[in-house]
């Protein structure tokens, strides 16, 4: 007799289904070898190349930033919010994509956030939009007044991204692998931790408030879970269908972590589709 897991409860897919078809992590093999490869990598650059760590935006232990200068003045910016499905890893784990963004003559801002459980989704946004603010008042090396800026993060990260495409201080946008639908969220293993009210499902779900944004390039890896490139595929979409620039980028052969192999190379092709974007609105 079937269970009450195994009837459906989004897009067809039932309890098991869904924990399956959002989890990178089983779907990608070797994942503990690749983070460690990460977080190597991420080593490295913090012991090669000067910079601001562990900078306040706010009280809690983990409203923090971490900064890198390319060393051209008046540099812009790129902020890079970390994924983890909003209940796991550090910006530490991912510093390494830094290389990319600083090779093209960015600055890097890398952003923590409070996780899941003790936050709420609620709140995980909020630090998010003071973080913003807190750099958008600031003067400092890192300060974002008069700066283009470009927001951009990984899987939760992306989410975050989506989440301030219309922040006052953000120039452009790059979502990465982004979640951009709570509802399934909240229906699989995700929400054991994130415990997400139908409130915040409706507020905090980019693809059900498209609103208004800056130029935005989505990027997904073309052989991340169907799922993964359903949201970022339907999110461009959308925003296309709103009257938004934004371009939509399927990297051929990269996952769900190889996508930040990507972001690493200057040359990679979300750094090349990034600086495209940039170049078509001052043109």
């Amino acid at each position: 007799m079937p269970t009450a897991a195994d009837q459906p409860l989004y897009r067809g897919l039932d309890r098991t289904q869904l924990d399956l078809a959002y989890n990178n992590t089983r779907a990608v093999a070797g994942f503990p070898a690749i983070l460690a490869d990460f977080q190597a990598r991420s080593a490295r650059l913090y012991e090669t190349r000067p910079g601001l760590r562990g900078a306040a935006y706010g009280p809690d232990p983990r409203q923090r930033f971490d900064g890198f200068a390319c060393g051209r003045p008046d540099a812009p910016v790129f902020i890079f919010i970390h994924g983890g499905y909003w209940q796991a890893t550090t910006k530490e784990d991912f510093a390494f994509i830094a290389e990319g963004p600083l090779a093209q003559g960015f600055d890097v801002v890398l952003a923590e956030y409070t996780l899941a459980p003790e936050a709420s989704m609620t709140r995980i946004v909020a630090d998010i939009g003071r973080l913003l603010d807190h750099l958008a008042a600031t003067d400092g090396e890192f300060g974002l007044r008069g700066r283009r800026v470009v927001l951009s993060g990984h899987s939760a990260g992306g989410h975050l991204t989506a989440q301030y495409r219309s922040h006052p201080a953000v120039t452009h946008a790059m979502p990465i692998s982004a979640l951009v639908d709570l509802e399934p969220i909240s229906l699989c293993w995700l929400n054991d931790k994130l415990q997400l009210t139908p409130a915040e499902i409706q507020a905090f779900s980019p693809l059900r408030q498209i609103g208004e944004g800056v130029p935005t390039l989505v990027t997904v890896g073309a052989d991340e879970l169907p799922e993964l490139v359903r949201h970022s595929r339907d999110y461009a979409l959308a925003a296309q269908q709103a009257g938004q620039t934004v371009r939509y980028l399927a990297l051929p052969g990269c996952h769900h972590f190889s996508v930040l192999d990507d972001l690493a190379r200057p040359d990679g092709m979300q750094m090349r589709g990034l600086l495209a974007l940039i170049d078509e609105g001052l043109s």
